[in-house]
């Protein structure tokens, strides 16, 4: 069964460069037909699909954050990483890593989740 584990800062200054990491074990991320999404949640909002990298690793991103938002993957590791620059407070939310089929993620109740990580935007 797949597990994905968050890590990453939980912390981050205004302007800065956030960067989260999600480790994968019992699955390779090379696998097809697997998506591999970052998801967040801000507090007492819904989910937002920020982006993902394929099986291929071919990324796709919401455009809302695409202007600000890299995802990449170390196949040797079996991991992928979100980058999100130029944070501020709004970007504060517990950010979670997914595997599932489909290209993009609105619910919790679709593939597979990590446990999540609290990533808190502030001087």
């Amino acid at each position: 069964q797949v597990q994905l584990q968050e890590s990453g800062p939980g912390l981050v200054k205004p302007s800065q460069t956030l960067s989260l990491t999600c480790t994968v074990s019992g699955g390779s991320i090379t696998t097809n037909p697997y998506y591999w999404s970052w998801i967040r949640q801000p507090p007492g909002k819904g989910l937002e699909w920020m982006g993902a990298i394929s099986y291929s690793g071919r990324t796709s991103y919401s455009p809302s954050l695409r202007s600000r938002t890299s995802i990449s993957r170390d196949t040797s590791k079996n991991q992928f990483t979100l980058q999100l620059s130029s944070v501020t407070p709004e970007d504060t939310a517990v950010s979670y890593c997914a595997r599932d089929v489909r290209p993009t993620i609105w619910s919790m109740s679709q593939g597979s989740w990590g446990q999540g990580t609290q990533v808190t935007v502030s001087s």
